[in-house]
């Protein structure tokens, strides 16, 4: 597989997950970012935690979708996610939820 075939692959990949988040998008009520991840999730409990003066936080998001385009299953029950830094959780509301014109295919 040569550099271009692979990037193409990767593209690919990415185009389908963008896809697949815009259709499924409409079924959650928030969106919550992590250093590592971008979630859809419809119950959000975060907690910020301290142990030896460290402080962390623990999130437990259900019914949840993930975004990650090397993961095969992006629907989760349950997900539970300890992290040092911060986490965006915002709420959505159907207006963000409607792609400008030019934009739905």
């Amino acid at each position: 597989m040569s550099a271009e075939d692979l990037e193409n692959y990767e593209t690919d990949m990415e185009l389908q997950l963008y896809r697949e988040y815009r259709d499924v998008v409409g079924l959650f009520s928030y969106v919550v970012e992590t250093e590592r991840r971008f979630y859809l999730a419809n119950h959000v409990d975060l907690r910020a935690c301290s142990d030896n003066g460290e402080v962390y936080f623990e999130l437990t998001l259900k019914d949840a979708w993930v975004w990650d385009v090397y993961r095969s299953a992006r629907f989760v029950k349950t997900v539970r996610v300890v992290t040092f830094k911060d986490v965006n959780v915002e709420e959505l509301s159907k207006s963000d939820l409607e792609l400008p014109k030019g934009l739905e295919n």
